[in-house]
């Protein structure tokens, strides 16, 4: 059975965002795994934590649970990630989320001429937005596909988004009903 992993970047209540992804996520076949992004006190990369990091990998201490996030991604069949649209991209604990997971040995390896390798097992990372307006520059996914092409070897990405949810006089439940229909 497929692994799927699903990274909740969403902290409000009732958030259209993760409400769009569960659709997606309820229309997936397969073993779900979670991580709550607020719920796993991600902070960002430091010299403590990168100093960890690299005494673990360099004694072969891979399964320590420090690196139990970058394990869990790269052992995914299926990625999907909700994350809502800020200020053209996305909130700040995905990213600190992404240092924490792009780990050389792990998700991804340099090969003989120095060309990044990645080692994650999925091919496909469906990443789900909303926004209140327009998405003018989804650098967000931008950044996303960047780093499953270049570190994590994942080729297959799809951004499904519901935009304008709070333009005035916009129907909010008929956007959201018309991007669920094509998921």
């Amino acid at each position: 059975m497929k692994k799927i992993l699903y990274i909740n970047a969403c902290f409000t209540e009732g958030s259209r965002t993760n409400e769009l992804a569960q659709h997606l996520l309820n229309n997936l076949d397969g073993e779900l795994e979670s991580v709550n992004l607020y719920e796993e006190n991600i902070k960002p990369l430091d010299k403590q934590t990168l100093l960890k990091r690299d005494k673990l990998l360099k004694s072969g201490q891979t399964h320590d649970d420090f690196l139990m996030l970058a394990r869990q991604f790269a052992s995914a069949d299926i990625i999907v990630i909700a994350a809502p649209y800020w200020d053209l991209t996305f909130p700040a604990v995905l990213k600190c989320y992404f240092e924490k997971i792009t780990v050389n040995g792990l998700t991804f390896c340099y090969g003989e001429n120095g060309a990044m390798h990645g080692l994650c097992k999925a091919k496909k990372l469906i990443y789900v937005t909303t926004s209140g307006g327009p998405i003018v520059h989804n650098l967000g996914f931008d950044y996303v596909v960047a780093l499953a092409k270049n570190f994590y070897g994942i080729n297959e990405l799809k951004c499904i988004k519901a935009e304008g949810l709070d333009v005035y006089g916009a129907n909010v439940k008929s956007i959201i009903e018309s991007v669920e229909k094509s998921i």
